[in-house]
């Protein structure tokens, strides 16, 4: 993720109050989902697919939080899943509606049980598809492979970069001529590339090009075409009409269905992590406000990518009080960013960081000891409900026997 230049979009829903007037009975830290803001993005995103006859996935590698897929459903296609477990949480609570999986390697041991839930299989080389394609295809699966088209459009971030040199994701066009035979090829139903991430359309519409130059002669033989996740279709300043266009003109020249599988298209900026200041420390000039969430724990995307999530009530200007907000573990990295604020920070003041329905719950651990957050629903009316807990038991259980 990278920073952001406007933190607005995060905040619109909360009309300026501050998080102690917004949640003050809730513990923390917590995440708090914005039903509303979902219901939001996807509008957005059902406008693109009834306006085009593409269909719109969810990826659940950014926000599977169950408890919001009956409302999900009625926007979206299904669900694309990396694996058995989340291939079976989309058949289980997202129902009737379709399964896409794509892994870069399948486990034979699971291969079958993951056919009883997916209806998309996608393959990810050659001696996969050669392994496993005819099972799927036995099985009344729709078969793809992925497709590496060569063609970077991120900069500054290559561990996000399936394009990157070396990558182990998708078949080159090289790979393509010395390993596919006619055989292997009418096993497939489509292609699959996923090169994106939180970008805008016009590198969409640069990475058509590379796939139309490497593969333009496979695809009419098609039935679909996933153009994969990645595509920030729901953040203000995104391009939808160049969208639109893109998948226009993909169906009009190859004849294929399209799929997209956004995954934090759909809950951009629909969730929050309500934090507590704990402690106060001075190292020189620097002032530290140690909270009670933890960036390695509680937003690891901070760490990863890295990135400065956005901080309700924080001065973007920079503010006559800047603070470092750190977590309370014992990494000495485990620091979310540095914030300007008009007041001094007071032990027990509550922060609340912004756009945290994504790649947060579905990444958090308990390194430390550290507890997981509590799961809450904001509704459409305002009023909070509190979705799950956690405990010791959840920290201990992932550790040993019973």
């Amino acid at each position: 993720m990278n920073t952001p230049t406007d933190n607005r979009p995060a905040f619109e829903a909360l009309g300026g109050r501050t998080p102690d007037g917004l949640f003050s009975g809730l513990p923390t830290p917590c995440y708090i989902i914005d039903e509303g803001q979902l219901v939001r993005n996807c509008e957005i995103l059902a406008e693109v697919a009834l306006s085009t006859g593409c269909k719109i996935l969810l990826a659940q590698k950014a926000f599977s939080n169950y408890d919001f897929y009956p409302l999900l459903s009625g926007y979206l296609a299904g669900t694309e899943a990396s694996g058995l477990f989340e291939a079976r949480l989309g058949a289980e609570k997202m129902p009737q509606k379709e399964v896409h999986v794509f892994c870069a390697a399948y486990r034979d041991d699971e291969f079958d049980e993951l056919l009883t839930h997916a209806d998309h299989i996608v393959f990810n080389s050659v001696n996969q598809l050669k392994k496993l394609g005819g099972r799927a295809k036995r099985a009344g699966r729709s078969v793809g492979l992925r497709i590496n088209p060569e063609c970077s459009t991120q900069e500054g971030h290559e561990i996000y970069d399936p394009c990157a040199a070396g990558s182990r994701l998708g078949v080159t066009r090289e790979q393509w001529n010395e390993q596919m035979t006619d055989e292997l090829t009418d096993l497939l139903d489509g292609l699959h590339f996923h090169t994106l991430c939180e970008q805008n359309s016009d590198d969409l519409e640069t990475t058509l090009k590379a796939v139309e130059e490497k593969f333009g002669n496979i695809l009419p033989k098609m039935k679909w075409l996933n153009m994969g996740g990645g595509h920030h279709i729901t953040r203000p300043d995104y391009d939808i009409p160049l969208l639109k266009k893109c998948i226009r003109g993909s169906m009009e020249k190859w004849g294929v269905g399209i799929y997209l599988e956004p995954g934090e298209a759909v809950a951009l900026n629909a969730g929050f992590l309500a934090a507590r200041v704990l402690d106060i420390v001075r190292n020189g000039d620097r002032q530290i406000a140690i909270l009670d969430a933890s960036a390695a724990c509680h937003m690891p995307d901070v760490i990863e990518m890295p990135y400065t999530p956005p901080l309700y009530l924080a001065d973007e200007n920079g503010g006559e009080y800047i603070y470092r907000l750190a977590g309370p573990t014992c990494l000495s990295g485990d620091v979310i960013g540095d914030y300007g604020f008009a007041e001094p920070l007071e032990v027990g003041n509550m922060l609340l960081f912004g756009d945290m329905a994504i790649y947060t719950t579905c990444k958090n651990n308990t390194f430390n000891g550290m507890p997981l957050p509590d799961i809450w629903k904001r509704q459409r009316d305002g009023r909070l409900k509190r979705l799950t807990g956690f405990g010791y038991d959840d920290f201990k259980m992932r550790l040993g026997g019973r």
